[in-house]
């Protein structure tokens, strides 16, 4: 493939990235990558930032891809990615996509079988992280009695009367 040729969609990591856009733009739209980390990311790969993504060469897509799969082997510093001395094997890792999705919520699992206070918090449905919650967060919580429950006892009511 030529480096003029322009592609308008590019998957990276399960994601499809606009080629419109410039590269760290880009690839921060795949679930796990900042603005921070994509910059890190292009700099690792050795591509400029004003590149953009559908002009890239296949080699220079595959080094981005390289990198987004470790960036800790390629030179990122561990304080960028997302799961820093991980419970089950105690080291540095990052995921994206939907890794990234199942691991969360596995966490949140554990949370809530070890009965933690952020566990208790994610299963009563509540703020986990100390936010107010006597003003704030009401909606999309029931309050008080439905109508569709007072309008079918009242209609029932007039039936056994008449």
């Amino acid at each position: 493939m030529s480096s003029r040729e322009f592609r308008a969609i590019i998957r990276i990591a399960g994601t499809d990235c606009d080629g419109s856009r410039r590269v760290d733009h880009a690839i921060s739209s795949i679930k796990g990558i900042g603005p921070t980390l994509s910059k890190a990311i292009v700099k690792a790969a050795g591509i400029p930032l004003d590149a953009r993504l559908g002009y890239l060469t296949e080699s220079e897509i595959e080094r981005i891809k390289e990198v987004t799969e470790n960036p800790i082997a390629h030179g990122i510093p561990s304080w960028m990615v997302n799961r820093q001395r991980s419970p089950e094997t105690g080291k540095d890792s990052h995921l994206i996509g939907s890794d990234l999705e199942i691991r969360t919520r596995m966490d949140i699992d554990a949370m809530k079988r070890t009965r933690s206070w952020k566990g208790l918090r994610h299963s009563l449905g509540l703020t986990v992280r100390g936010q107010r919650t006597k003003t704030t967060g009401r909606e999309g919580r029931t309050l008080g009695v439905s109508r569709r429950a007072v309008a079918e006892a009242q209609k029932a009511k007039k039936e056994a009367k008449g």
